[in-house]
């Protein structure tokens, strides 16, 4: 049984290695038949985990997602740098490594906090219209600024002192390489080292827990179930608080009208809003203009006919 076309919602999937996150959009639309599709938070192929997929109206809400922090587990290798800064890469040294466990645990406190980060020459980045990996590919090098990034969790979630290897979990803000972090750890350890693992443990407030594996899609979608698993969208915006619309204020609304606050019950203070109808359907975001008093159409999330 086909899916109906207004299908409307978000659906987590663990990534699994290998495949790109416009693969797993692109294996989606295909066991779906739905084209209007999108994923928030590019994951590398080599990574694992959380890649939320929107379906239909919601994603408009890709871009504007008001959580953009990530969380990570990371598993590293002591003793070596490549030219990725992680263990797929061109190997360039080896190094002779005896770190402790204390050694690790010293250091993280100056990776939290806001910090600034250099990007890594193989990354997306565009420097004077040119992609940085493409530069790279062909043996260039060149400066890159640092960008600031903020990190609220850098922990050691063990080592083994014999292989030099171990996992950190991670939390930090959107633009953050985690493969660059390792590497600048390994640097003031003084033995180089490289990511060998990644799996996104959380993203857009989402967890693996609300992540599904392809099979367990592919068994929705013969059981006829798929709709029950979409998480709708408004659960990305939970952060801000509600507005509620009647039937004619609801209706001005969705033709882009500038509603009076005066005559709108609105939270005080508040910036952006999540405006829902007299029945409760979640309409779309709206931004609350002090100076001029007007709830003000920021976007929508209904499919209208």
């Amino acid at each position: 049984m086909a899916l109906p076309s207004n299908v409307n919602g978000i659906l987590c999937i663990d990534k699994p290695q290998d495949f790109t996150s416009f693969d797993v959009v692109k294996k989606l639309r295909g066991m779906t038949k739905i084209k209007k599709l999108g994923h928030a938070g590019t994951l590398d192929p080599m990574a694992t985990g959380v890649l939320p997929v929107f379906f239909g109206a919601a994603t408009k809400a890709c871009d504007i997602l008001p959580n953009q922090n990530k969380r990570y587990t990371a598993a590293f290798q002591l003793g070596m740098t490549t030219n990725t800064q992680d263990i797929w890469g061109e190997e360039l040294s080896r190094r002779e490594s005896h770190v402790a466990k204390d050694d690790i645990l010293a250091l993280l406190p100056r990776f939290r906090g806001d910090i600034e980060q250099t990007p890594p020459m193989f990354s997306a980045i565009q420097i004077n219209g040119q992609r940085l990996y493409d530069l790279a590919r062909k043996g260039i090098e060149i400066e890159r600024q640092p960008r600031p990034i903020h990190i609220f969790r850098f922990e050691l979630l063990s080592f083994d002192e014999e292989s030099q290897t171990g996992t950190l979990d991670i939390g930090c803000s959107k633009g953050t390489y985690i493969r660059t972090l390792i590497h600048d750890l390994g640097e003031k350890l003084g033995t180089g080292g490289v990511m060998t693992a990644l799996t996104r443990t959380e993203a857009a407030g989402f967890t693996l827990q609300d992540c599904l594996t392809f099979d367990e899609v592919e068994e929705l979608l013969r059981t006829e179930r798929f709709t029950e698993r979409l998480l709708p969208v408004d659960k990305v915006f939970e952060s801000y608080p509600v507005i509620r619309l009647n039937a004619v204020q609801s209706g001005k609304f969705l033709n882009g009208v500038r509603l009076d606050l005066n005559r709108v019950i609105h939270p005080k203070n508040a910036d952006t809003c999540r405006v829902y109808d007299s029945e409760n359907k979640f309409l779309g975001l709206a931004d609350c203009c002090g100076d001029t008093m007007e709830l003000v159409l920021r976007k929508f999330f209904i499919e209208r006919k």
